[in-house]
């Protein structure tokens, strides 16, 4: 018989490098836009998922709604996804983009802890000890007067700004860990395009009701915003596809450690193009962040390949 065609070594990797570039310039463009409500910014990106994945739904035959059993957790993953998106581009527009991009990778560690408490599953010492590896890397980069003093320097904006735009990152973050744990408890019963067909539905409804109910709807400025606004609709479409196709040939372990380029991206764009240095709070925040969340991502990893040789044997 013909052997199948070997993967290239190392594609993988390129795609989730690949993908964390275009992710971090889609927020760069993000942080570019003028007088543009982050909803409506997420408006938009729905409208250019849901024209891209209804042909796949169409092809696919999955239908509209899923499963009778399913659509409960549909519409949650839909509800939670669509608030980490819109809290999470508010982050962006009102905190440093390297900030914003730090506490979003502590998603993991939350995701490991709502998964032991809602779905029973392992949760170590060493968890902990990357969940607290994590909130430290939060604090480091919140900094908080009552720990940091009054005068708080290396930030943008008011530290009010500052403020909100971290509990905005945070609560982006816990409704995407949301997310992840209820398609966990899915699995494989429903098609991932019929689970970001719910995603972004669910968004577009909610954030127009949203953009009418705070009178924030207006039309981009002609030119330089609209065509930010398609740059991020096409540059998060690309980061998700590449993202995707690095998981359907690569181990989720070193995706999700490749995936840490997305810090280093931010902040060479931050210095780059809006002048603004990472002060070296964020620096050790970031330190702090990204050890914990490849921390459980080996472990995770060393699990399954463990399981894997169990089954083997």
């Amino acid at each position: 018989g013909t052997k199948k065609k070997a993967t290239c070594p190392g594609l993988g990797l390129f795609y989730t490098i690949l993908s964390a570039f275009l992710f971090s310039v889609a927020s760069l463009f993000l942080k570019k836009l003028e007088d543009l409500h982050s909803v409506e910014v997420s408006a938009f990106r729905c409208v250019f998922q849901m024209a891209f994945i209804l042909p796949g739904l169409i092809y696919y035959k999955t239908g509209f709604l899923g499963p009778k059993g399913k659509r409960i957790f549909l519409f949650f993953r839909g509800f939670l996804g669509s608030i980490a998106m819109v809290l999470l581009y508010y982050a962006y527009q009102v905190m440093p983009l390297a900030d914003a991009t730090v506490i979003t990778f502590t998603s993991p560690v939350f995701t490991s802890l709502l998964a032991w408490i809602f779905l029973k599953e392992k949760y170590s010492l060493w968890d902990l000890l990357f969940t607290l590896f994590a909130v430290t890397g939060v604090i480091l980069i919140a900094r908080p007067p009552f720990l940091f003093g009054s005068r708080v320097t290396g930030i943008e904006g008011s530290y009010s700004d500052h403020l909100k735009g971290t509990i905005a990152a945070i609560a982006s973050t816990l409704s995407a860990a949301s997310t992840i744990v209820i398609i966990r408890k899915v699995g494989k019963s429903v098609h991932f395009f019929l689970s970001i067909w719910y995603y972004a539905v669910i968004g577009l409804i909610g954030c127009v009701i949203t953009l009418f109910v705070l009178n924030e709807w207006r039309l981009p400025h002609c030119g330089r915003d609209r065509v930010f606004l398609i740059l991020i609709g096409l540059l998060g479409l690309g980061g998700q596809i590449f993202l995707t196709k690095a998981l359907q040939i690569e181990k989720a372990g070193p995706v999700s450690i490749m995936r840490t380029m997305d810090v280093v991206f931010a902040f060479i764009l931050q210095a780059l193009f809006l002048n603004q240095i990472p002060t070296w709070w964020t620096v050790g925040g970031a330190l702090c962040v990204v050890a914990s969340s490849c921390g459980t991502a080996i472990r995770k990893w060393r699990h399954s390949v463990k399981k894997a040789k169990q089954r083997e044997i």
